[in-house]
């Protein structure tokens, strides 16, 4: 089911969420080459990201979208027929930190409208539905600082820093894990079920607390 919602900072503009398919493959990949040429200079090396990375990320949303795409979600944020957004999460990814949240990309001209926090919250509800239990993590480069700032504002906890690479082309950067012990934290009242709701949550009271520490 496609959730529908109007962002007030672009006049008309009209912003739909739904679950990926393969016919999306096509749509997310030039997003996700856009991003990665906007975000990753410094990280990436030029070489690559100057070249043929749409059809590099063709392959990959093409091999992902296929069906039955076991043990991962995919969400998409649409204005009328252009994909503007879209999440990526893989279930039971690590041991230890859980499921991976392994994309989360914006058009670069429609950031700050809330629709990043919702494909966030599409995403974790996604990863709640499949499993229910499962804590939350992702890796974000430290040169990415809007992206730092935006999962600290989320509630993400920093649990540790590395060197990571070699990226596809070659390059290596400092990235961040940030960390979530219940998915649910994530998920947005527009997406919020009673069965959604964080661990800790009284809900004849309103009252939160988290269970997990």
């Amino acid at each position: 089911m496609a959730h529908t919602r109007h962002d007030r900072g672009v006049p008309g503009l009209v912003v739909q969420y739904r679950d990926a398919t393969e016919q999306d493959a096509s749509d997310i990949a030039v997003l996700h080459a856009e991003s990665w040429r906007r975000h990753y200079r410094g990280a990436y090396l030029d070489s690559y990201l100057d070249g043929d990375i749409v059809a590099d990320r063709l392959e990959v949303w093409t091999n992902r979208l296929a069906p039955p795409r076991l043990h991962q979600y995919t969400v998409v944020a649409e204005s009328g027929d252009e994909v503007i957004g879209f999440a990526h999460v893989v279930f039971d990814h690590d041991p230890t930190w859980g499921a991976l949240l392994d994309n989360l990309h914006v058009r670069g001209n429609l950031k700050g409208l809330g629709i990043g926090t919702r494909l966030m919250s599409r995403a974790a509800s996604g990863l709640l539905q499949h499993r229910p239990r499962e804590p939350i993590h992702l890796w974000v480069l430290d040169q990415n600082k809007a992206a730092r700032s935006f999962y600290d504002a989320r509630g993400g906890t920093l649990v540790e820093s590395e060197l990571r690479g070699p990226f596809p082309g070659g390059g290596r950067a400092m990235g961040h894990r940030y960390f979530w012990t219940d998915a649910s934290m994530l998920v947005t009242e527009e997406d919020r079920g009673p069965q959604l709701a964080p661990q800790g949550t009284d809900l004849t009271r309103g009252t939160h607390r988290t269970g997990r520490s």
